[in-house]
């Protein structure tokens, strides 16, 4: 059983990062297919998978064409029960599921201000307060998962989960943009970015160059923490 996997360009697309690695992560098979991002194709190559309009999709084995970050990762886990997407306790599952839809339904500011890109750190944002309360708020329910696992693990319910797919795109931001947090979330964040799926999503985003970059910033920058 082999799903298809709709994403767009790898470097930019933080919601595709999140379509990858909920299947690469736990070992589910699929094949991807690029949807281009920037070259105006993106209608066309999404035609045959009406009503979706949005990377990433999904199609499962059977044809069904499923669009949404959530309703991908709940399909999944019914469907594989044995690959253990979410924490096996049922708190801790629960509390989970809570901090998925939080991210998918907020922070609006960090998505807008700071938009996903893989290329280097940039330096000298200037962090608006709207974006400091969301950062706050992230280190409140980072926090609220770790006492909940009880330290048992680097990831936010110990072992790694549904809630770390959906965190992932968050880390590489508060990276990407030298963001103040605390010591505890960006060690968090440097595990995510040292994961191999990601270090491999990353450098396979890197092979495409672009002209102009999207969300090109002119500040400062410095290199990539994690080689």
């Amino acid at each position: 059983m082999t799903y298809d996997l709709y994403i767009g360009d790898k470097t930019f697309s933080s919601w595709s990062l999140r379509g990858c690695l909920m299947l690469e992560k736990f070992d589910i098979p699929y094949r991807s297919h690029m949807v281009s991002l920037y070259d105006g194709t993106m209608a066309q190559d999404m035609a045959k998978l009406a009503p979706a309009k949005l990377v990433p999709t999904l199609k499962t084995p059977q044809g069904e064409v499923i669009g949404e970050t959530l309703a991908m990762a709940e399909t999944l886990a019914e469907r594989h029960p044995d690959k253990a997407l979410w924490p096996a306790d049922p708190s801790a599952r629960a509390r989970a599921r809570w901090l998925c839809a939080a991210m998918t339904a907020g922070f609006s500011t960090l998505r807008s201000e700071c938009p996903m890109e893989l290329r280097h750190v940039n330096k000298g944002l200037p962090v608006s307060d709207a974006l400091k309360t969301e950062l706050a708020r992230l280190q409140e329910l980072w926090d609220y998962a770790n006492n909940a696992s009880d330290g048992k693990g680097p990831w936010l319910f110990g072992s790694y989960s549904l809630a770390d797919v959906f965190y992932a795109p968050v880390c590489a931001r508060i990276i990407g943009y030298d963001l103040p947090v605390s010591q505890s979330a960006r060690d968090y964040c440097l595990v995510t970015l040292n994961d191999p799926a990601f270090k491999t999503w990353r450098a396979e985003g890197l092979k495409v160059s672009y002209d102009p970059v999207p969300y090109d910033i002119d500040c400062a920058t410095a290199p990539w923490p994690v080689a």
